[in-house]
């Protein structure tokens, strides 16, 4: 006898295809219909540059993620006041959130994602605390002659 999970599963599946069949039947309706402007339906800047600038922001996101990663685990004073300061936790974590923070335009915005990224949820660190507010400082003074 089939089991009713996995009858459940069954019928999600058929669901999900023809939803999936339905979508491509409304695609190819649509090329017939409006020819070759039936892109414009399902892209949102098809005039735009996109296609010679695809990954390219990628590709940068990955270097500069490398370039945080590789300096952290150096022996520069300031990787070493970091990776100190943050102790147990993932250096890899950090690299990531302290690339992302690093997207902030702001310069008192980004202080501030990089002083609570430092702090964490640690309680016991109070976010005014200066060594913390020169640490961080000094962490993106040597991230903007890295990067």
């Amino acid at each position: 006898m089939i089991n009713k999970r996995e009858t459940h599963s069954c019928n999600n599946q058929v669901d999900a295809f023809a939803e999936a069949l339905a979508t491509a039947r409304q695609m190819q309706q649509n090329w017939l219909t409006y020819g070759v402007n039936f892109v414009n339906f399902y892209v949102e800047d098809v005039d735009g540059d996109w296609l010679e600038t695809w990954g390219h922001d990628e590709i940068l996101g990955n270097s500069r993620l490398d370039a945080i990663k590789e300096f952290l685990v150096s022996d520069e004073s300031v990787a070493v006041k970091v990776r100190q300061y943050l102790g147990e936790r993932s250096l890899f974590d950090f690299a990531v959130n302290l690339e992302e923070s690093w997207k902030i335009s702001q310069t008192n915005d980004r202080l501030s994602a990089v002083i609570n990224l430092l702090a964490s949820q640690e309680n016991s660190i109070s976010t005014d605390d200066i060594r913390l507010l020169d640490l961080a400082n000094s962490l993106l003074e040597k991230l903007a002659e890295i990067l």
